[in-house]
């Protein structure tokens, strides 16, 4: 089984062409794969797959690194793209693929960058889904894990997120507020938890702990929620960059009703195939 190794601002993937009517990987397999001292190596599984909607070229699927299945992965969708370029699936500079919710406008950018269209964020609790919440709220508080009191913001970008606005990122538990947050019976399907520091009203640091992951160098989704949350509060401005640890995406959302729009890199680290 031939695959290709990609990353994506540091978020890095391994993705397999099921074109030809190979077997999505089962949760032995995704393990397998997404090790870091026995396998390859990766945060998720991206396979490549026949076109669902007419217009696209091609369709993915995101497999977590303990064999769950992801609704949706921003950079991954640019790994995507690239992917299908080089392969010649994918021509000129705009082109439409179909991810597991929806299907996607991209734009080829300079210097190995990619536009996606990533949807319109959904505040609504029961659709992120989140429980214990009847309205939208702008901040919401919960007790999570032993006497541990979080105030967050909530948003579905097709996968749920919470985010949390913090005075620093590099002097947050990440992983224990992640994870206690995670566990949470407000959330049933988990979330992808990011902790935001606002650097300027056009800057953005940002951490993220992803469901069946951790924390991860970088996060796709998770930079358009914490974009979307903070400038529904009006912290930032509508442009904005996001700061990862694995490196900068631009994150824009001209209106309440339009789509956020997330550029950054996609780059291939090596090909292989897997013999066992």
């Amino acid at each position: 089984m031939r695959f290709t190794k990609m990353q994506g601002a540091g978020n890095d993937f391994v993705v397999l062409d099921l074109r030809g009517g190979i077997a999505p990987p089962d949760a032995t397999l995704a393990s397998q794969l997404a090790d870091r001292h026995f396998g390859v190596g990766c945060d998720q599984i991206l396979t490549i797959e026949a076109p669902r909607s007419e217009g696209a070229v091609a369709s993915y699927r995101i497999w977590n690194s303990d064999g769950s299945p992801s609704q949706q992965c921003g950079n991954g969708a640019r790994c995507i793209a690239a992917w299908l370029v080089r392969d010649g699936a994918a021509q000129g500079t705009r082109f439409r693929m179909d991810s597991p919710l929806a299907t996607h406008d991209v734009e080829r950018l300079d210097g190995n960058r990619y536009a996606i269209a990533m949807g319109v964020p959904d505040f609504e609790p029961t659709r992120i889904p989140m429980h214990g919440f009847g309205r939208v709220q702008d901040e919401y508080e919960a007790i999570a894990g032993v006497g541990l009191r979080l105030r967050f913001g909530a948003v579905s970008m097709g996968n749920p997120h919470a985010v949390i606005e913090v005075p620093s990122v590099a002097q947050t538990p990440v992983a224990d507020y992640g994870a206690a947050l995670q566990q949470s019976a407000h959330f049933p399907e988990s979330a992808n938890v990011g902790f935001a520091e606002v650097v300027a009203r056009d800057r953005i640091r940002l951490r993220v702990y992803e469901r069946g992951v951790g924390e991860t160098l970088a996060c796709g989704s998770g930079a358009c929620a914490a974009a979307a949350v903070l400038m529904k509060r009006g912290r930032v401005d509508r442009d904005v960059t996001i700061m990862l640890p694995g490196g900068e995406l631009g994150i824009r959302w001209p209106d309440d009703d339009a789509q956020v729009i997330m550029s950054g890199p996609a780059a291939f680290v090596f090909e292989g195939e897997w013999a066992q």
